[in-house]
């Protein structure tokens, strides 16, 4: 086979293309540095301290209240503006003009709606964090906590204003060389947190991780410059996209539906750490760490369609639009499944060996369900990305039950039962809820807005 036939079949037989090939470069790169992230937790942190590491993590995403989903709406609208317009390499914009007035005002928008959530973001969680791990600290473990935790907010407050510019970009056909920078940022976030977790300051690493990531993406913006700032000039007039009418109706069910997520996947470690200790809550974060690698490689294959998908949907292309995601979709839970297994397989041998790491994760039938889960919401995920393509989100009202029904079976089944409970808990809803409801609205809707 030649070289050109080898990369053909390797195109449309694994549906690899650059944007795909670098998504999924950064996401193995972030999954192989997570396997040695974890490593060094296990090596350098006592168990008391990866609860609080995990724990940390799971508080700062209470981000997403002041995100309200917004890099979503940000790509699906650049991308149906991009369809009309030619970007070219110095930045120079040419097409219609109502559409380069329409993308500039998605832009000036994104820039000022984010820099005031990071400051009120930055307001809320610093004091909210401290009040929680003085709460439920425990004697035992008296850790300190305060600094690294300042330090991860105000980390976090950084790439919140950095993510929204990649997102719209994204959205204006950027996808690959996005692509390659979370690359740049999943190899320099994790090459700084190892520095510091290797020095013996374990608790740092989470701020160090995310500053990495927005030291990456503010240089590589820099170099976007003639393009960003051309947009930010740029008079959107009368023409600008009308948030009110033509945004709002599809924000603030995409805000709901993120809001709800939070209760479905980021409540497990506060629970566990305030009722059964920072031991445990350790152990579910390292699982779901794990999970989250497995999660976002598998996903790329569709979620890089994203963009592209918008802009099928604007030109009415309905026939390839679902060639290509269903494409996608098939490879996309190959690979999650395959790595799910392979994930359980390890953690069987781990703990039939006796090992100490065993020690760090959740028992082999507890993370067995938890992947099974994995398995059900990356369907969910890619199915939600086809519907969002079209700027309308359908499955909010499955994302409330399901947040309101796992919300409640994390807080009762994890308080009385532990870990087990709680993802007992949270598989039946996956299993019995979320997976037939919304393959029922995928199905649904798919027929009706396509005839």
């Amino acid at each position: 086979m030649t070289s050109n036939g080898l990369r053909n079949w390797v195109k449309h037989t694994l549906g690899l293309d650059r944007a795909i090939v670098f998504t999924v470069l950064a996401r193995v790169w972030s999954s192989a540095s997570g396997i040695v992230t974890v490593l060094l937790i296990a090596r350098f942190l006592s168990p008391a301290e990866q609860g609080y590491y995990y724990t940390f993590g799971s508080l700062v995403a209470l981000q997403i209240v002041f995100e309200l989903g917004f890099s979503i709406v940000i790509l699906q609208l650049a991308s149906h503006e991009r369809a009309h317009l030619v970007i070219s390499a110095d930045g120079a914009i040419t097409g219609d003009a109502i559409a380069h007035q329409r993308l500039a005002s998605v832009l000036q928008k994104a820039v000022r709606w984010y820099f005031t959530g990071a400051l009120l973001m930055a307001a809320v969680l610093i004091p909210w964090g401290f009040y929680f791990f003085t709460t439920h600290q425990h004697a035992q473990h008296s850790l300190s906590w305060q600094i690294p935790w300042i330090l991860v907010v105000l980390a976090a407050s950084l790439t919140f204003q950095i993510d929204p510019i990649l997102s719209f970009l994204e959205g204006c056909g950027f996808v690959a060389n996005v692509a390659r920078l979370r690359l740049a940022q999943a190899m320099l976030s994790g090459l700084m947190a190892w520095v510091v977790l290797a020095a013996g300051h374990g608790l740092f690493a989470p701020a160090m991780m995310i500053f990495g990531q927005a030291i990456a993406g503010a240089v590589w913006l820099n170099r976007r410059r003639p393009l960003l700032l051309g947009l930010l000039r740029h008079k959107s007039g009368s023409h600008a996209v009308k948030w009110k009418s033509e945004v709002w109706p599809f924000q603030w069910r995409v805000a709901v539906t993120w809001i709800c997520a939070y209760f479905v996947y980021q409540l497990f470690n506060p629970v566990l750490f305030a009722y059964r200790g920072a031991v445990e809550a350790g152990r579910m974060g390292m699982s779901l760490s794990i999970m989250g690698a497995l999660t976002s490689v598998s996903i790329a294959w569709v979620n890089t369609k994203a963009a592209p998908f918008g802009t099928l949907i604007a030109r009415k292309e309905y026939a390839e639009l679902d060639r290509v995601f269903f494409s996608a979709l098939r490879q996309c839970m190959f690979i999650c499944t395959f790595g799910s297994v392979c994930v359980w397989l390890g953690a069987v041998y781990l703990n039939a060996r006796h090992l100490r790491f065993a020690e760090r994760i959740l028992d082999p039938l507890t993370l067995g369900m938890l992947l099974l889960g994995t398995v059900i919401n990356v369907l969910i995920f890619a199915l939600s990305i086809y519907l969002r393509a079209h700027k309308e989100e359908k499955m909010l009202g499955s994302s409330i039950l399901g947040a309101t029904l796992v919300g409640c079976s994390t807080y009762f089944l994890g308080r009385h039962f532990g870990a087990r409970g709680m993802v007992i808990g949270y598989l039946a809803v996956q299993a019995f809820v979320g997976l037939g409801y919304n393959l029922s609205i995928f199905t649904e809707y798919r027929r009706e807005a396509h005839r």
